[in-house]
């Protein structure tokens, strides 16, 4: 495993126009070097809650439900993210809750977080990240 998926990474395939360059980074590293967090895929499901749509509910089943490897979020994954949190609190770089919690999993198991979403994972100290707009 080399790569944690933020959301903004692996709901790709669900959109009407998916970043190809992401898509290409994915299909170059292969399933088998990525997995997501649990709180990944609760955002996503959350998203298709949302949407009520039963059309991209299958689209889900098909192209992401049990494809990549998902990460648990367990007590030691909880107290990376609490240093994490106190951290970015004493650096004035507040995150959001959600994709610091992905972050203190790239953290945990030693993973690059895959993300589109450079604003806010550049602001997290101590982790490792990719940009895959580019």
């Amino acid at each position: 495993m080399r790569w944690l998926f933020d959301t903004s990474v692996f709901s790709q395939r669900l959109k009407k126009r998916p970043i190809e360059e992401a898509l290409k980074k994915w299909e170059r590293a292969g399933d088998e070097q990525c997995v997501i967090s649990a709180v990944c895929l609760a955002e996503v499901e959350w998203g298709l809650h949302d949407a009520g749509s039963e059309g991209l509910w299958s689209r889900y089943r098909g192209l992401l439900d049990g494809r990549l490897q998902v990460l648990e979020v367990t007590a030691s994954t909880l107290g990376y993210f609490s240093r994490m949190k106190a951290r970015q609190r004493m650096i004035g770089q507040l995150v959001g809750d959600l994709d610091l919690l992905i972050a203190a999993s790239a953290v945990e198991h030693g993973l690059s977080v895959a993300t589109l979403n450079r604003a806010v994972f550049s602001r997290i100290e101590g982790i490792a990240w990719e940009d895959w707009v580019v």
